[in-house]
């Protein structure tokens, strides 16, 4: 036999796709030509296999061999195809029975002395090979744990070339997948820990509850980072839908944690404020690898010293934001990311940064204008909550009162105003009041009486608030309206979703 193929799986962002890997062997000049949109990674594997064959102990054929990648349109990158292309081969040449790997995706990396290393993003691959049809993968001993949270699938390890060809001999067993490791969740900062800024706190559980993006300014030792960091702590564990995206995405990036489960906690991103827009929003040479921004999918992207941040890179968030997903083209293809996210960001309101705010400030009034104009009106727009911090005074941080409410009761109103919403917006599938369209809250029957949207309509018509602005001050209404227990907000909970919207809320 001359012709064999052992199916793989292929990663285009987050999609996986199914890939024959062909193997034909005929006479001719001794070469190994590779077909089907290979990258650099890939090409490199015509030495990766001929080294770990040789040494795993069999022999190389003395063929003209020609590899090729189905569908051949679809470019395919990385070195998980090693595996299934060493398999292929062997089986071509007749050293391998076809029979065992029939309907079996084979995922795995190879080392020059025939061991199997582990790859990015198993996890997506294998779920692809369920939707596929595929119920039998083989994938690296390191990787086994994740892959085991796909459900409908047999999953058998590898730990080197020669386990696998004797199991096709059937002279050998492959290993099982380690056991599921607990998830011991490491304690994280807890809202107990703030003193003072009942204003910053409050924002942040409306936040919390409603899924908006909050801004925060003030100056230094305020509490902007100490709050947004603690922001996860207050947020409702992942379902199986969210968990499975954002375990997925860690898996493409090779973040996934040690007990390789599914991820339940909201992920956390602060990348520093020298970060390049590729580091934020995604990049890189081939198909672009996830940013900061899609690995703080379902959780928080916190931006620190947002106004020092360049201004392109920044700009670079507003599109995101609205659809919930990044679209990165490149020449080799073009990769989609999600991207649903609660920004955070925090700034000083100067370049002298007082720690005592203005009363000591240095800077000029235009000074002080063009720092935070580094902030544009566009992507300002695009905050739900704006926040104005007072400094803390010596009273606030030295005198002993009762300690603060934890992250843990927090957490379980924010649990209850997000049922609510959910329960409301069942038929429109959205999760959190901040997904909902404006269109969906300025008709019946979630339309708001006159009387009560009459202060918001005010701000529209005097230019104060943009069309988006204003469906968004609805949305923190119908949030506040469930962080009360309301069926539906009223005017009280209008006005003080618009102040929070202006920032002219005061604590």
């Amino acid at each position: 036999m001359s012709y064999a193929r052992v199916l793989c799986v292929g990663l285009v962002g987050m999609a996986g796709h199914l890939v024959e890997v062909e193997a034909d062997l005929s006479p001719g000049l001794p070469a190994v030509v590779l077909t089907g949109l290979p990258d650099t990674a890939l090409h490199e594997a015509r030495d990766r296999v001929r080294a770990a064959v040789v040494n795993s102990g069999r022999s190389w054929p003395n063929r003209r061999i020609t590899v090729n990648l189905l569908p051949a349109a679809l470019p395919k990158h990385g070195s998980a195809f090693d595996l299934a292309i060493a398999a292929a081969l062997l089986t071509g040449a007749g050293e391998l029975p076809s029979r065992p790997l029939e309907g079996v995706v084979v995922l795995g990396e190879l080392g020059l002395d025939g061991a199997v290393r582990p790859v990015r993003g198993v996890l997506p691959m294998v779920a692809a090979a369920v939707g596929a049809g595929i119920d039998q993968v083989i994938v690296p001993l390191a990787n086994a744990r994740e892959a085991t949270v796909v459900p409908g699938v047999t999953v058998r390890a590898v730990d080197s070339l020669h386990r696998l060809v004797d199991f096709v001999h059937a002279k050998g067993e492959l290993l099982d997948p380690p056991p599921p490791a607990p998830a011991v969740p490491a304690p994280g900062p807890d809202m107990a820990d703030i003193v003072g800024q009942e204003l910053g706190r409050y924002g942040l559980e409306v936040a919390a509850a409603g899924g908006h993006h909050l801004a925060l300014f003030g100056p230094p030792g305020a509490g902007k980072t100490m709050l947004a960091e603690r922001l996860p702590s207050i947020l409702p564990e992942l379902d199986d839908a969210a968990a499975l995206e954002v375990t997925s995405l860690q898996s493409i990036a090779g973040e996934l944690p040690p007990h390789g489960g599914l991820v339940r906690r909201p992920p956390f991103q602060a990348p520093h404020h020298t970060a390049s827009t590729a580091a934020l929003v995604g990049g890189g040479s081939g198909l672009a690898r996830p940013g900061a921004l899609s690995l703080a999918h379902r959780g928080v992207l916190f931006l620190d010293e947002a106004a020092e941040i360049r201004s392109s890179t920044l700009q670079a968030l507003r599109q995101p934001l609205e659809t919930g997903r990044v679209v990165l083209g490149r020449a080799n293809g073009t990769t989609r990311y999600p991207a649903r996210v609660q920004l955070v960001m925090a700034a000083n309101p100067c370049p002298c940064a007082s720690p005592a705010g203005d009363q000591h400030c240095t800077c000029t009034p235009l000074v002080r204008r063009r720092y935070l104009a580094r902030l544009s009106g566009p992507l300002l727009d695009r905050i739900d909550i704006r926040l104005t911090l007072p400094p803390l005074t010596a009273a606030q941080l030295l005198t002993v009162t009762t300690p603060a409410t934890p992250s843990a009761v927090v957490a379980e109103r924010v649990v209850k105003a997000r049922a609510a919403a959910a329960a409301r917006w069942t038929e429109g599938g959205w999760r959190v009041n901040a997904e909902v369209p404006g269109s969906q809250l300025r008709q019946k029957p979630w339309r708001l009486p006159t009387a009560d949207t009459a202060e918001l309509k005010k701000a529209l018509d005097m230019g104060l608030l943009s069309a988006r602005g204003f469906d968004r001050v609805l949305r923190l209404a119908w949030t506040i309206a469930d962080l009360d227990g309301l069926g539906r907000p009223a005017r009280d909970e209008v006005m003080e979703a618009l102040q929070l919207r202006t920032g002219d809320r005061h604590g």
